[in-house]
C-alpha cells in the first residue's frame, strides 16, 4: 500500500520542484553583489560553492552543472570587478570552485543512477508482490471482503505475510499465513503455500484435508530446502483456514499457530479462542487432525483477520498494538472503512514503523435482500352481460 516517488528520466523527479532552483540563483546573486561592493580585502567568493552543494538536494545533474557553471561566471565576474583576474587569489578561487563544482557533479551523477537502480529493483519487487499476493476482490458470493498488507521494510515492499480467497461449489475458502523465514527463502514459502492452497482448496470437501495437504506441501519444500545446506528449523508457516458456506449463517475455521481471529456481531467484539495446531512445517498432521472451530456467523457479523505483525506493533515506549481494544471503536464499520480506520491507526501507533509486514483482512457477512412483496393478483375483470 505505500508507494515512493520514482523517475523515468534524468530530471524526472525534480521537475516539478524547479522553482527550487531561484534559490541558489538569488544566493549566486547576492554574494557576487555583495563581493563586488566589500573592499578589496573582503573576499566573499568561496561562499559560492554554497550553491551548487545545495542544488542536489533538489536537482538532478543537468541542473546541479547549470548552476554550478553560473557560480564560476560569478567568480569570474567578481575576479574582474574586484582586484582583477589575474591575481593569485582569484585564480586560486576560480580553480577551487572549478573542481568543486564538477565534484558535486560527479556525486549527483552517481547518486542518480544509483536511485534509478534502486527505483527498478523496487519495480520489480512490487511486481512480485502483486503477483504473488494478487488483490483480494470487494465481494466474494455473498461476502464482502477488505484487505490491508504493510511491509516492514518499506523499499522492498515484499515480506513474508500471505492471503487469499477462492471459491468452492458451496461457498468460500480463505487463508492468512505468516512465514517464519526471511528473505527471499520466505518468499518462495509463501508462494508455494499460496500455489497448493489454490489448487486444493476447492477439490477437497473436508477443511481438515486441505490443512494436512497443505502441511505436506511445506514439509517437503522443506526438506528439499536443506538438500541445499540451508537451515530449516526457523523455517515454518502459522495460517488460518476459513470455510464460509454461502447457505449457512456459520464459518468453519482451522487455526495453524495463527493469531486468534475477532468476530465482530451485533456491535461487540469477541476474541475467537480456538485450539491451535502446531504451524504448517513443523509436524504431520493426522488425517483425523483436531482444530477444527465452527462459529455462528450470521448476515452483518464481520471476521477480522490479521497477522502477528499488526498485535507486535510498538509504540514509543514499547507497548504493543491492542488490537481489539481499537477495533471495538469501528464495530458497525463496513469492512473497507474498518481496515482503513485500522491501517491509519496502526500507523499512528507504531510511528510508521513496523517491526514485522501486517496483513488484515476484514470479511463481512452481506445481509440478505429482502424480497419485494409482490401485489396481490387482481381478477379480471367480467364482461357486463
Amino acid at each position: 500500500m505505500d508507494v515512493w516517488a520514482r523517475g523515468d528520466g534524468e530530471e524526472g523527479p525534480w521537475r516539478r520542484n524547479g522553482w527550487l532552483l531561484l534559490f541558489p540563483i538569488a544566493l549566486i546573486v547576492l554574494i557576487a553583489v555583495i563581493d563586488v561592493r566589500s573592499p578589496t580585502d573582503i573576499h566573499l567568493g568561496p561562499l559560492l560553492v554554497i550553491a551548487p552543494a545545495l542544488t542536489p538536494s533538489f536537482a538532478g545533474p543537468k541542473a546541479t552543472a547549470a548552476i554550478g557553471a553560473l557560480a564560476v561566471t560569478a567568480q569570474v565576474l567578481i575576479a574582474v570587478l574586484h582586484g582583477g583576474l589575474t591575481t593569485a587569489n582569484h585564480l586560486a578561487q576560480i580553480c577551487a570552485l572549478t573542481v568543486l563544482s564538477v565534484l558535486i557533479v560527479i556525486f549527483t551523477v552517481v547518486r542518480e543512477r544509483r536511485r534509478r537502480e534502486l527505483a527498478h529493483a523496487q519495480s520489480i519487487a512490487e511486481s512480485a508482490q502483486r503477483a504473488l499476493l494478487r488483490p483480494l476482490p470487494d465481494r466474494i458470493g455473498p461476502l464482502q471482503i477488505a484487505s490491508m498488507y504493510l511491509a516492514a521494510e518499506t523499499e522492498a515492499q515484499i515480506g513474508g505475510d500471505l492471503y487469499t480467497a477462492t471459491r468452492t461449489e458451496t461457498g468460500t475458502r480463505i487463508l492468512i499465513g505468516d512465514v517464519r523465514g526471511k528473505g527471499l527463502a520466505a518468499v518462495g514459502e509463501a508462494a508455494l503455500l499460496l500455489s497448493a492452497f489454490r489448487l486444493v482448496a476447492a477439490l477437497r470437501p473436508d477443511l481438515t484435508d486441505v490443512a494436512r495437504i497443505l502441511n505436506q506441501h511445506v514439509q517437503r519444500y522443506l526438506v528439499d530446502f536443506a538438500a541445499t545446506g540451508d537451515e530449516t528449523g526457523e523455517h515454518f508457516i502459522t495460517a488460518q483456514l476459513l470455510d464460509i458456506p454461502d447457505d449457512e449463517p456459520v464459518a468453519r475455521l482451522i487455526n495453524c499457530g495463527h493469531p486468534p481471529p475477532l468476530l465482530l456481531h451485533d456491535g461487540t467484539l469477541h476474541l475467537l479462542e480456538t485450539e491451535a495446531l502446531p504451524p504448517l512445517g513443523v509436524q504431520a498432521l493426522a488425517p483425523s487432525t483436531g482444530g477444527n472451530m465452527t462459529i455462528a456467523f450470521e448476515p452483518d457479523d464481520t471476521l477480522l483477520l490479521y497477522t502477528d505483525g499488526v498485535t507486535e506493533a510498538r509504540d514509543g515506549e514499547g507497548v504493543f498494538y491492542p488490537l481489539p481494544e481499537r477495533a471495538a471503536r469501528w464495530t458497525t464499520c463496513p469492512p473497507e472503512a474498518l481496515v482503513s480506520h485500522l491501517r491509519k491507526d496502526l500507523l499512528a501507533y507504531s510511528g510508521g514503523r513496523l517491526g514485522d509486514d501486517a496483513a488484515i483482512i476484514a470479511i463481512r457477512r452481506a445481509p440478505k435482500a429482502r424480497r419485494r412483496e409482490e401485489p396481490p393478483e387482481q381478477a379480471e375483470p367480467q364482461a357486463k352481460p
